[in-house]
């Protein structure tokens, strides 16, 4: 075994290295850039080394300065983690000739998979079932055009080179392939370096099963079984599970050994998954190895009971592996979701920023958490937004599934806007429930998974804020006698937070925003006993109490309710200018309290002239040019953010009398990118 590693990446693949590792007795070297001088796997990492700049090209994907830290820190090997070089086979020719170990499988297996055509050819020869298409090397436009008409429609253009579900497009027409096509190439050059593509019949409705598979030096290949990823939002898992529950137990074993036999067939070394799609008629086809970890393994370690980043040191350190294909155990159910700094209600638009507010479930035999950050830490532009890894497991999938829900209960985030609510909708939709659904469910009926946000729309919601408007008038109480107590004259009959005046009855009125939509409610009452005015209808809340561990009590029009609340002050330590998550175990309400009489700020980001950009990130397509004239909706430019492509569109037709951002300009948000004649 090694006494000194390396890791060459960051965030929560990071720190989980660094943990096995710890556990074994191994010393670990971080890495870092600019940006990640304050991260976690920095701090627990024994020591760490700056390598460059914040972007990506400035540091993790700079293999040279990675392994000039190894050799001068001493280190035995380099794990890569997942992402940024994990897969690039010059860098693990690299360092394999500068006399460290390369967690990960040989340089020569990568090539033969670092290519989607090849490795389709390859595991075809192999006898790996493939889908039909084109793996071609001729790359014309002509040519690439005749081939998609001849596979048919529909059809998937992928990146040759990469992964991530990025430079992928369905097409469903000959008339459109051609601009999907530049689309496709365009983000495979930005994203991977290389256009090449290649074309596949796009099997409808599909599930997406991957297969962990393991292998030594000593000529021993195994799996460890299957995981299902089919919830995916534009090609990005969502939520992965093991077992899969539409597999058969005879179309696991055909799928387990079609993966080892496609680990076989490039010689591969350490851990891999093979990934397949299949129909609904259970004809499963190969997609791609992905020659590293997978983001989503710890499912498989739920399941299997095996620390898989162990596996893979002892293996890289030349040990045979420690099992054998038939003590392979699987165990109970485990499902996994990533909490990610996004907005599911804007187009899960990529957030950053500090976590004000970070609170997760603590970790024990049914939970895990896997993050690279915690509060008080910041979410940086350059890198995935992912917060934190959640993975439940239980005796079978519907205990599983509610722990999942209970688990996402306790999970809150505050600073950047992240998906916990979407992920809480996911859990309970019968499609994920019944266990039927494919990988295109989610693009269908995104509608389905998003906030509807209007909040008197039902009894449920209804309740949700009639909580949030009792916790703020206990904590107004409360605060009223504790200023009271510290006053001269703490039996003033002003110190009490009632609302009464002379000459008429108590009643207060509150103001919250949820999003940009204003909701007021006026109350009456005091001391946990309230009459409660909103949309028209009177509301009868009785017998409220705060509990300990942010627990509410009350009884709402008579029946009796309990929530759990999350309360942050605002201004001054203010609850009038606060945020409050209240939450009935099933459906989550956020707000933020105002003042009721304080003017609102405009929400508008211009007059309708100008295109702003939504976030920080990188120009990297201008279509527009002064003089142009444009329709509304018209794509005018594409910033990639967060590695993720944004399509910045006209907000009215007219004509184009400035832009202001070349291809290759970092803008920051709100920058003003291209201006409308008035």
């Amino acid at each position: 075994m090694f006494d000194k590693i390396l890791i060459a990446n960051r965030g929560e693949i990071a720190c989980r290295v660094i943990r096995t590792c710890r556990r074994l007795g191994i010393a670990t070297v971080a890495v870092y850039s600019q940006a990640d001088a304050d991260a976690q796997h920095v701090r627990l990492a024994d020591e760490a080394w700056p390598i460059g700049g914040p972007r990506p090209a400035e540091s993790y994907l700079r293999g040279d300065a990675i392994l000039e830290v190894a050799l001068k820190s001493g280190a035995q090997a380099i794990h890569p983690g997942y992402g940024f070089l994990s897969e690039n086979a010059d860098f693990a020719d690299a360092v394999e000739a500068a006399g460290v170990v390369f967690i990960g499988p040989k340089a020569a297996s990568m090539r033969k998979m670092g290519s989607k055509a090849g490795a389709k050819e390859l595991m075809q020869a192999a006898g790996v079932p493939v889908v039909p298409g084109y793996t071609g090397e001729d790359q014309s436009p002509d040519v690439l055009q005749r081939e998609a008409d001849a596979i048919g429609y529909p059809l998937m253009i992928k990146a040759a080179h990469g992964g991530g579900g990025k430079g992928m497009r369905i097409v469903r027409d000959s008339g459109e392939f051609a601009a999907n096509l530049e689309s496709c190439q365009r983000e495979a050059r930005n994203a991977f370096g290389r256009d090449r593509v290649l074309l596949e019949r796009y099997v409808e409705r599909p599930r997406h099963i991957e297969i962990q598979v393991f292998g030594d030096s000593h000529g021993h290949t195994l799996h460890l079984n299957e995981r299902e990823c089919s919830a995916q939002r534009r090609y990005q898992k969502v939520l992965e599970e093991s077992p899969s529950p539409f597999l058969s137990a005879q179309l696991r074993d055909a799928m387990g050994s079609a993966a080892v036999l496609a680990a076989r067939a490039i010689d591969y070394v350490n851990a891999g998954t093979v990934e397949f799609i299949v129909g609904q008629d259970g004809g499963f086809y190969f997609m791609e190895i992905n020659t590293r970890l997978q983001v989503e393994h710890p499912v498989t370690e739920f399941v299997t009971g095996l620390d898989l980043v162990e596996w893979q040191l002892r293996v890289a350190a030349g040990e045979a592996l420690p099992l054998a294909q038939g003590q392979i155990a699987q165990q109970g159910h485990a499902i996994e979701v990533r909490l990610y700094a996004e907005d599911p209600d804007a187009g899960f638009l990529p957030g950053s920023g500090r976590l004000e507010r970070l609170r997760l479930p603590a970790a024990d035999q049914h939970v895990r958490i896997d993050s690279g950050v915690i509060e008080g830490d910041t979410v940086t532009i350059f890198y995935d937004p992912m917060i934190a890894k959640l993975i439940v497991h239980d005796a079978d999938r519907p205990r599983a599934l509610a722990r999942l829900r209970a688990a996402l209960a306790q999970c809150d985030i505050a600073g950047p806007k992240a998906n916990i609510e979407f992920l809480e909708r996911l859990v309970r939709h019968p499609a994920v429930v019944e266990g039927r659904i494919d990988t295109g469910y989610l693009d269908r009926h995104l509608d389905e998974f998003i906030q509807a946000g209007d909040t008197a729309s039902d009894d449920t919601a209804q309740d949700l804020l009639l909580a949030a408007a009792t916790a703020q008038l206990l904590v107004q109480e409360r605060q009223s006698l504790e200023r009271a107590g510290a006053s001269t004259d703490p039996s003033s009959p002003w110190a009490i937070a009632d609302g009464w005046r002379l000459g008429h009855g108590s009643r207060r009125s509150l103001a919250f925003l949820q999003g940009e939509r204003r909701l007021e409610l006026h109350a009456q009452g005091s001391n946990g006993n309230y009459r409660i005015e909103h949309a028209d209808r009177i509301h009868s809340v009785e017998g409220a109490r705060n509990e300990a561990g942010d627990g509410l009590s009350l009884r709402i029009d008579g029946r009796g309710r309990r929530f759990t609340l999350a309360m942050d002050a605002g201004p001054g330590n203010s609850a009038g200018d606060g945020r409050i998550v209240v939450h009935d175990g099933g459906r989550r309400l956020r707000l933020q309290a105002v003042p009721m009489y304080r003017p609102e700020r405009s929400s508008a980001v211009g007059t309708g002239n100008r295109l702003l950009a939504p976030m920080p990130g990188r120009v990297v397509l201008v279509k527009a040019a002064p003089g142009d004239e444009v329709e509304a909706g018209q794509e005018l430019m594409v910033i990639e953010a967060m590695k993720m492509e944004l399509s910045l569109k006209s907000p009215r037709a007219g004509t184009v009398a400035e832009v202001r951002a070349a291809a290759g300009d970092f803008v920051e948000a709100d920058t003003v990118l291209v201006a409308l004649a008035s």
